[in-house]
């Protein structure tokens, strides 16, 4: 089965606007991993609202301004723990496993995102709140 992952923009998040909404891991942790993006046993959340600056991800109580959201999970983008590129190496591993990945604008992003949920489609995503 294969899923998506959308991307989208550019841009920085401000110190203390770390957030996390996940299920935890065997050991009662949240992590984020290979494990949980790919969880078959997960549905993906869907991004419930988007505007300028903030997103909020169903069944989340943070506001997000960047987010990561995975099958099980979702929490802040932080850009000092990755950057702002998605280097060429994950986009060939994820394509090669069967996964598509999407580069759009923000709020196309979100749109193909919760259309793909709907859909029970395993789907994953990045989201810069402000392009």
């Amino acid at each position: 089965m294969s899923g998506s992952w959308p991307m989208s923009g550019e841009g920085r998040v401000p110190p203390g606007q770390r957030g996390r909404c996940s299920s935890p891991d065997r050991r009662g942790r949240a992590e984020l991993g290979l494990q949980h993006l790919f969880n078959l046993a997960m549905s993906s959340p869907e991004i419930a609202s988007l505007s300028w600056g903030q997103m909020m991800v169903k069944g989340c109580s943070t506001t997000y301004k960047d987010c990561k959201v995975w099958p099980g999970g979702s929490r802040t983008w932080d850009w000092r723990e990755t950057g702002t590129n998605v280097p060429a190496s994950t986009v060939d591993y994820l394509k090669k496993n069967g996964i598509d990945v999407l580069a759009l604008q923000t709020e196309k992003a979100v749109k193909e995102y919760n259309a793909l949920v709907a859909q029970g489609v395993k789907v994953g995503g990045v989201f810069h709140s402000t392009c």
